[in-house]
């Protein structure tokens, strides 16, 4: 289902009071804008309702293996972040392939797989041991990445924000509810391409678990009801092109499948 269909049936739809309660308190019909922006949705598994999103924020380089192979020391040295914008969520409905247009300017362009975690609370300094009680539940995602682009900007010393924040960037299935899936913190997680496994880890391989993720965004940004935190990816990320079928798993998630045209 393209983004376009998606928000034209949450509109028909309607949100249910977890959306609503995720809306700031100046985006209400009283505002009057000379044009309307669509907003961002994704599909809530066994639900009639929709998860808001608010920012997207990644955590780079956590997986050991995939550390070395972008030349960083694996070590635990604190972990940095970056963020893409909420259109560039692509939604691929379960059990369906989603065409995934290869992007302009690029022409080496990775796959990275990951587990998507969204938030239904927020607040700034939030402890290690009450982090997880703010995740409404997870999801599969892509972090989609432009890396000559990236790399060529980071040889520079320039922000690198062309290579990883662009339409489509973020493929991702549907949320699956905390209270009706359990947290994720260990179990498979895998990138097949055309059929070839090219990267396999496990969640509990994670050099920051998503409860030290949270701690650690929250001490440099309030973190807030609909937020999205896409939170790395195993080793061996590597190219796709045209008329590749990229298939990602993760244990207990259904599986992400796309097609780049």
């Amino acid at each position: 289902m393209q983004r376009r269909n998606l928000l034209s049936k949450v509109g028909a739809a309607g949100l249910g009071s977890f959306a609503l309660s995720a809306q700031n308190s100046y985006a209400t019909n009283s505002v009057k804008t000379p044009f309307e922006v669509p907003s961002t949705y994704i599909p809530i598994k066994g639900s009639a309702e929709f998860f808001p999103v608010r920012r997207i924020y990644c955590i780079g380089r956590n997986y050991s293996a995939h550390a070395i192979e972008m030349g960083s020391d694996p070590t635990r040295e604190p972990p940095f972040f970056f963020q893409k914008p909420t259109d560039s969520v692509q939604y691929v409905a379960e059990g369906q392939t989603g065409n995934h247009p290869y992007p302009s300017l690029t022409k080496n362009y990775h796959h990275e797989i990951e587990l998507v975690a969204a938030l239904h609370k927020g607040g700034k300094n939030i402890p290690v041991e009450l982090a997880l009680n703010n995740v409404y539940g997870y999801a599969i995602g892509l972090d989609m990445t432009r890396r000559d682009l990236q790399r060529g900007m980071g040889d520079q010393k320039k922000p690198w924000e062309i290579g990883k924040s662009f339409d489509h960037s973020a493929p991702i299935g549907s949320i699956h509810r905390v209270e009706d899936y359990g947290h994720f913190t260990k179990g498979a997680i895998w990138l097949k391409i055309n059929g070839a496994t090219k990267q396999e880890s496990n969640l509990s391989s994670m050099i920051w678990s998503v409860a030290e993720q949270i701690s650690q965004l929250s001490a440099a940004f309030e973190l807030m009801p609909g937020d999205l935190i896409y939170s790395g990816t195993p080793e061996n990320v590597g190219p796709v092109v045209v008329g590749d079928l990229m298939e990602g798993h993760i244990d207990g998630l259904p599986s992400i499948r796309l097609k780049v045209v």
